[in-house]
This record gives C-alpha cells, sequence and structure tokens, in this order.
C-alpha cells in the first residue's frame, strides 16, 4: 500500500521573527495570521514609531515595510539594524504595479533586498524566506545542471522539463546523418539547436552553411542555392559556388524551408536524392556530400493540405523532428537565460564585478511575462537593460525592467483613475494642517504610493513632500 506523504506547512518558517510594518489593518492582519501560520513568531504594526521599540529589544531575521510608511526615521532604524544584522531580509510592500514604485534612495536600495505588491503572495515569500535561511525548498537553483544540459551548454542553456523533453534525443539525432526538421516559434533558438546537431555529429570538423529561405528574393534563391556559371544571367560576371557546395562535407541549414517558392522545392527534393547539383547555366553534375537540416515557424502540415508544400519533400524532410516549445511553456529556464544574456552584454560593455543581480521578484515577474519574441526578445531586453543600468546599481528591481517590456499588461493606471475622480472632500471646518494631510493622502492614494507622482500632483517638489511625510 502507497503510503502518504503529509507536508506540515506549519513549520516552514519555523524560529524565525518577522516584523511587519502595514499602514492598512486589514492586510497587516491577514499577513499576520498567514505567517503565523507558518511557524514565524510574528511582530505586526501599524506604528511607524514601533519599529523604534521592536528593533533593539528582539532579534528580527525579516522586516516587512509598507511603502506607505517607509519615511527617513523608520528606513534607518532598518539601515542601522542591518548594519549589526547584515543577514536580515528587508522588503518594502507597495500597493501599486512595479511601474508606478518609486525608486528610494540609493542608500536604502543598497540594504534592500526587494519590493513585493499587495495582496501578499505568502506561500512564495515563506519559500524565498526559507530558501534564504537554508530550509528546504522545491524551487530549482540556478546551478543545477542536467546531464543532457551540461552537454550541449556550449551551444544552448536550459534545466526546463519541456527542453528536457524536446531535446532527449538530440545526441541520437546529431550521430545520425539523416535529415532533420526543427520546428517551433519565430525566436525559440531553432539555429543554435542546428548548430548544436552539426557540432555534436560526425561532421563537426566540417562547414556549417545556414541561409535563411524567407530573406532571399525568389529571383536570387536558385542561385544562393545551388550556384551560377559566368554569363548564365544578366549580372552573372563570374561563376559561383552555391550554398550546396560551400556546404560539402558538412552540414547545410535551411531556415523558414516554408516559405521556400515551389518551383525550387522541386529542385531541392531532387538533390536531396541524387546528392548531386548543377550550377544555373551548366550541365555538368557536381556531387555534395551534405547533411541537411530544416527549420520552420510555420504549421508545415497545413501548408501540404492547402498545396503550398509539397508532400514529397515535407516527408523527405521529416525523417528525424525536434519541435521547441516557446519560452512561456518554459519557465524554468528563464532566469538561467536571463542572467546569461545579462553577463554577456556586461562582458560586452568591459563593466567590472560584481554584476548585479535580479531580485527574487524580478525574477517573478520575468517569468510572467508572456515572451512573444522568445529567447529572442529576452536576450535583446536583457542587453538593452544591462546598457541602460545606472554605473552604481547593485540589485536589479522590477523597476529597472518593466520600462522595456512594451507587452506587459498592466493595471489601471492611477492616471486613469484620476480623471474618474469629481473631486476631494474637505471639512469645512478643517485647519489648513488637517486639510494638507487630506491632500497628501489623497494624492498618496491616486497614485499608489508613488511619492514623486503625488508631489507633482500636488505642486510641490519631492523633497518637500518627503519633508512634510518625516513631520508626521
Amino acid at each position: 500500500m502507497k503510503k502518504e506523504i503529509l507536508i506540515d506547512r506549519r513549520s516552514d518558517l519555523a524560529g524565525l521573527n518577522i516584523l511587519v510594518l502595514d499602514d492598512d489593518p486589514s492586510s497587516l492582519s491577514i499577513i499576520d495570521r498567514e505567517l503565523r501560520s507558518l511557524g514565524a513568531q510574528v511582530y505586526p504594526t501599524s506604528d511607524p514609531h514601533a519599529v523604534a521599540d521592536i528593533l533593539p529589544r528582539q532579534q528580527i531575521h525579516v522586516i516587512l515595510i509598507s511603502l506607505l510608511l517607509a519615511n527617513e526615521k523608520s528606513l534607518n532604524l532598518v539601515k542601522e539594524y542591518k548594519s549589526k544584522h547584515p543577514g536580515t531580509l528587508f522588503y518594502l510592500l507597495t500597493e501599486h504595479d512595479y511601474e508606478f514604485v518609486e525608486p528610494v534612495e540609493e542608500s536604502v536600495r543598497q540594504i534592500l533586498d526587494d519590493y513585493f505588491r499587495k495582496p501578499l503572495d505568502i506561500d512564495r515569500l515563506a519559500a524565498l524566506i526559507g530558501s534564504s535561511f537554508g530550509r528546504p525548498s522545491t524551487s530549482t537553483s540556478l546551478s543545477v545542471i542536467e546531464p543532457l544540459s551540461a552537454k550541449t551548454k556550449p551551444y544552448f542553456i536550459f534545466r526546463s522539463y519541456p527542453m528536457r523533453l524536446a531535446l532527449s534525443s538530440l545526441p541520437q539525432i546529431a550521430a545520425s546523418d539523416q535529415t532533420v526538421l526543427i520546428s517551433g516559434e519565430t525566436g525559440t533558438g531553432k539555429e543554435l539547436i542546428a548548430r548544436a546537431i552539426h557540432m555534436l555529429s560526425p561532421r563537426s570538423e566540417g562547414p556549417f552553411v545556414p541561409i535563411n529561405c524567407g530573406a532571399i528574393p525568389e529571383s536570387l534563391i536558385e542561385s544562393e542555392l545551388f550556384g551560377h556559371e559566368k554569363g548564365a544571367f544578366t549580372g552573372a560576371l563570374k561563376s559561383r559556388k552555391g550554398k550546396f557546395e560551400t556546404a560539402h562535407n558538412g552540414t547545410l541549414f535551411l531556415d523558414e524551408i516554408g516559405d521556400m517558392p515551389l518551383i525550387l522545392q522541386i529542385r531541392l527534393l531532387r538533390v536531396l536524392e541524387d546528392k548531386e547539383v548543377y550550377r544555373i547555366g551548366s550541365d555538368k553534375k557536381i556531387p555534395v556530400n551534405v547533411r541537411v537540416i530544416t527549420a520552420t515557424h510555420m504549421d508545415l502540415e497545413n501548408s501540404v493540405r492547402n498545396g503550398l508544400f509539397r508532400e514529397d519533400l515535407y516527408y523527405r524532410l521529416n525523417v528525424l523532428r525536434i519541435h521547441l516549445p516557446p519560452l512561456r511553456d518554459r519557465v524554468d529556464d528563464i532566469p538561467i537565460l536571463a542572467l546569461h544574456f545579462l553577463e554577456r552584454a556586461f562582458d560586452e560593455m568591459r563593466r567590472e564585478k560584481p554584476y548585479p543581480a535580479f531580485s527574487p521578484e524580478t525574477i517573478h515577474l520575468l517569468q510572467q511575462y508572456p515572451w512573444q519574441g522568445n529567447v529572442r526578445e529576452l536576450r535583446n531586453i536583457m542587453t538593452r537593460v544591462a546598457t541602460l543600468l545606472p554605473s552604481d546599481t547593485k540589485r536589479i528591481f522590477p523597476f529597472h525592467i518593466l520600462p522595456h517590456l512594451g507587452e506587459m499588461k498592466r493595471t489601471e493606471r492611477p492616471s486613469d483613475s484620476m480623471k474618474s475622480t469629481s473631486g476631494i472632500l474637505i471639512p469645512a471646518n478643517a485647519s489648513l494642517a488637517d486639510a494638507e494631510e487630506i491632500l497628501i493622502q489623497e494624492a498618496l492614494k491616486k497614485t499608489g504610493g508613488n511619492r514623486t507622482r503625488a508631489a507633482k500632483l500636488l505642486g510641490i517638489s519631492i523633497r518637500t513632500l518627503r519633508r512634510k511625510l518625516n513631520m508626521r
């Protein structure tokens, strides 16, 4: 009889002391209850002054502070505590999208471990805290390398189950000399897979010759593939080898094979069967020893049904098949790929090490993004982030990434909600100080706690707003 394995979540954070400073009593109560259910000792408060009483008396392992209550006094207390207890984790809580989070001063960012949005995902927070303090975690370390991953690491990086499944037969495919069809969305890395197959094959000493069938005009692709003799057509001033001849004793990679014109598909099939080519303008056959790997983002079976691709050529190319999943289906690969592309960009820029690290919430953000452009889009964004990142940045937070994620689905912007507001009610007998307090709180509420935007809305400087908040 199979035994059930019961996991006691109540002991996940046992022995850890957590200070929570939150301006929202309802949120504070939920966070307190959930963290206690995981075994933590929680010190909840809505009073910033209480921080000064708790920190000197208790050993605190984790500090959570609402961004609205992160005034100069409370932050200085945290900085002083962290200087004595550097292993303490410090998180800021925000009620709005990271896009509208006001970056805190550099001195605070030096001690800040991350931002978290409310309502807080307690399980994810608990897993992060637990792993930081050496507790068991179900998350996979970035250093974990599968045997297949290690073998292919010089060519591409992965650790996810979908990629391991897709490439499980890659060593056997590489050892074969049969044609290979690689399918997958644009940007999934089809050419990298083709190069890996070549480099792991007996043909690795020969040339790897790529050609994009969709990027060459129809009038020129025949000459590109098969070559031509001098005078074969207008502009043929000298004889030229085609890609098949160039790839002799190596591998020819035909990318976007679905874009090849039908008339050339017939000739390609003939070359694959006879293993010889004829240059344009010549009757002389030229033997070629070439392995052909093709790739497409199209559904070739559908193209065959619609008469856009020859059925006999499809079956000739589809002897061995690899289908690459889109990046959104292999989220475990996103952190290691993002880190790889970021560090590669820093290397190219000759930036001095140590390089800035991703905060856990930044990794979570990257894993939630749909990545319509797949690995290519991730590479381009990481290059952009590395190029534009301030030189004094020690940790990469979500607000560093969000400006570059153009298609990220976001909630209603504060400016949109402001338009629907008819006015602010201030009691007739309110003092000037009371009216000022009401206006400041309303501005912060409407901007999701973003002080820079709130100051602009109020028509005052950010320094003035900070001073008024610290006086409360």
